[in-house]
């Protein structure tokens, strides 16, 4: 018993370097072809409106609720501790390096990246990949690359939105309930603003971007066993991508300080 426990674990770990190894290969694959970018720009431009304007009414409904809880919560953690003149720079710097990058990030990661997944699933369990090889088009150049570059690009973009949303959704909470005026509110944001934070969040954003759309396309591309198996890539994209999402947020916290 202890030695096929012994050789199960193995297996897994050997599998688990295996899928690292391919995972970075299929990004190598991806820098690769950069080159071609100007040759594939439909393509990039295509994935650019579905990761990116497709996804905005959601990021920013998802903005303007996060927004309005962090004003809640920023002024019951400053209550009776600092006055709510505070509340400006409170919300605001908590939504500009951690709320908003990381929601929106894994806002995307179930809208987009799970979509990659299913896309290229299916593509690979009907053989129409296959299909690409045969006729002499790069699976990685013609499917992975443009993802990869539009999720890169547009993330950012997204974030922007979703910040500047969601601080006006902390700011109509602090002055409709919470009776901050515009004036105090706006005042500390900028008395606090930090650019670096703000720099800090978009970097982070990219990189988040960046993972997503390349777990979507790893798992898309390994899809096997029918229908059934491209719904568990789908369900596996998301899993990861938002697990990968928060440990590298706070690895890049760690490495920020």
């Amino acid at each position: 018993m202890l030695k096929n426990f012994a050789g199960n674990f193995g297996n897994k770990i050997l599998n688990f370097f295996e899928e690292v190894g391919q995972f970075f290969n299929l990004l190598f694959g991806i820098i690769r072809f950069f080159p071609s970018i100007i040759r594939s720009r439909n393509l990039v431009l295509f994935q650019m409106e579905h990761i990116g304007v497709n996804s905005l009414p959601l990021v920013l409904i998802i903005a303007t609720f996060t927004g309005a809880v962090a004003a809640w919560q920023a002024a019951y953690q400053l209550s009776g501790v600092a006055p709510l003149s505070f509340l400006g720079t409170a919300t605001s710097r908590a939504i500009i390096t951690e709320l908003g990058p990381v929601l929106t990030a894994i806002v995307i990661a179930g809208r987009v990246g799970a979509s990659i997944a299913a896309e290229l699933g299916s593509m690979k369990v009907t053989e129409q990949i296959d299909a690409l090889e045969t006729m002499a088009i790069s699976p990685v150049r013609y499917l992975a690359m443009p993802r990869f570059v539009a999720s890169v690009l547009m993330m950012p973009v997204l974030v922007i939105f979703a910040d500047v949303i969601a601080v006006l959704g902390a700011y109509v909470i602090s002055n409709f309930f919470l009776g901050v005026s515009f004036a105090v509110f706006f005042q500390s944001v900028k008395r606090y603003f930090v650019f670096s934070d703000f720099l800090f969040g978009l970097t982070k954003t990219v990189i988040f971007g960046g993972v997503t759309a390349l777990l979507g396309c790893h798992i898309g591309f390994r899809t096997e066993g029918g229908a059934e198996g491209v719904g568990l890539s789908t369900i596996r994209s998301f899993v990861l991508s938002a697990a990968l999402i928060l440990i590298l947020d706070y690895v890049l916290w760690t490495l920020m300080f």
